[in-house]
């Protein structure tokens, strides 16, 4: 099973084109683990790509809901094999799934849906990203600033050198922000996501 993420621009007819930025975003970085065939604009504001990793596939989506911009539609399945030289070209059923899911997730509470074989499993899947999306909702530039050095590694002492605050400032930030809920959010969809890609 693999892991197909069709994604699709909200407000497109109200904003400008963010695809691009998107997909510079994507697949200018370091080669994201697992990615199978890059993401591609397969439709008007849309954007696909295919996965084999589940804490990637996470990865991507948390940046997605950062982004508050897009529509999420996880697929979990199998595909037609192998898999074509374009994603736009991809079959099977991870990408039915994927299809149905960024449709729900239009009309869901939060942008993101999970759409798989195993519908409890999938429903679980969305429930964690669904409280991330809570959480990342909430968060501020600051929280934001403190969460991503945290990412890179830093120590909370280095982050207050770097921002010009105090430790203590900087873990009531990181409490604010919801930093711990997310990374364990994280953990914990990425694990549910492998165990149902592994059944």
């Amino acid at each position: 099973m693999v892991f197909v993420l069709t994604v699709d621009q909200r407000g497109s007819r109200s904003t400008s084109d963010l695809v691009p930025e998107l997909l510079n975003s994507l697949n200018r970085r370091p080669r994201l683990p697992g990615l199978l065939r890059k993401f591609e604009r397969t439709a008007g504001d849309e954007v696909q790509g295919v996965l084999s990793q589940a804490r990637a596939t996470v990865d991507v989506i948390v940046e997605l809901l950062r982004a508050d911009a897009w529509y999420i539609g996880l697929g979990i399945g199998d595909v037609v094999e192998p898999l074509p030289r374009s994603t736009r070209a991809g079959s099977g059923a991870a990408f039915v799934y994927a299809r149905e899911a960024v449709t729900r997730a239009k009309t869901s509470p939060h942008p993101v849906n999970v759409v798989g074989p195993d519908v409890s499993g999938a429903e679980q899947v969305e429930t964690v990203l669904w409280l991330m999306a809570s959480v990342l909702r909430r968060r501020s530039e600051r929280g934001w600033a403190v969460a991503d050095l945290l990412s890179e590694g830093l120590t909370r002492r280095e982050i207050g050198v770097k921002l010009g605050i105090s430790q203590s400032a900087v873990t009531q930030r990181a409490q604010a922000a919801g930093v711990a809920e997310e990374q364990r959010g994280r953990a914990l969809a990425a694990d549910l996501l492998a165990a149902g890609a592994a059944a």
